[in-house]
C-alpha cells in the first residue's frame, strides 16, 4: 500500500490584506503545479463565513516528494513574505498520517479544477 503524506495549513490574512495574500498563495500554487510532479493536490482554500481564514490542503505521493517540496526556492520565497500579509499568530501546520479514504476521479476531472 501507498502511503501518501498529507499536510494541511491554516492561517488567517491580515485585515486588508487578503488579495495580496490568495495571490501570493495561487503563484506558490502555480509553481508547486509546475516544478513539483510528486505533489498530487495542493488546494488554496478560504473560509466562506472568515474569508481572512486560509487553508494549503497538500497531498505528495511519498515522504521523498514531501522532503523535495520543503527544500524548494519557491517555499523560501513564500515563507520569506509570510510577515507581509498572513498573521503569524494564526499559523497552524499538521502533517497528517493516512487512516483510510479514496480518491474518486483524478483531481484535474473535478469540477473548478483549482485553477
Amino acid at each position: 500500500m501507498i502511503s501518501l503524506i498529507t499536510q494541511i495549513a491554516r492561517f488567517e490574512a491580515q485585515s486588508g490584506k487578503e488579495i495580496e495574500a490568495y495571490t501570493a498563495l495561487k503563484k506558490m500554487a502555480d509553481a508547486v503545479r509546475t516544478n513539483e510532479p510528486g505533489c498530487l493536490m495542493y488546494a488554496v482554500t478560504r473560509g466562506q463565513v472568515n474569508h481572512r481564514e486560509i487553508y494549503v490542503y497538500e497531498v505528495y505521493e511519498s515522504q521523498e516528494a514531501f522532503d523535495a517540496h520543503r527544500k524548494t526556492d519557491h517555499l523560501r520565497e513564500m515563507q520569506s513574505s509570510f510577515d507581509k500579509f498572513l498573521d503569524r499568530t494564526s499559523f497552524n501546520v499538521e502533517v497528517l498520517d493516512e487512516v483510510s479514504g479514496f480518491i474518486r476521479k483524478p483531481v484535474e476531472e473535478m469540477a473548478g479544477q483549482m485553477g
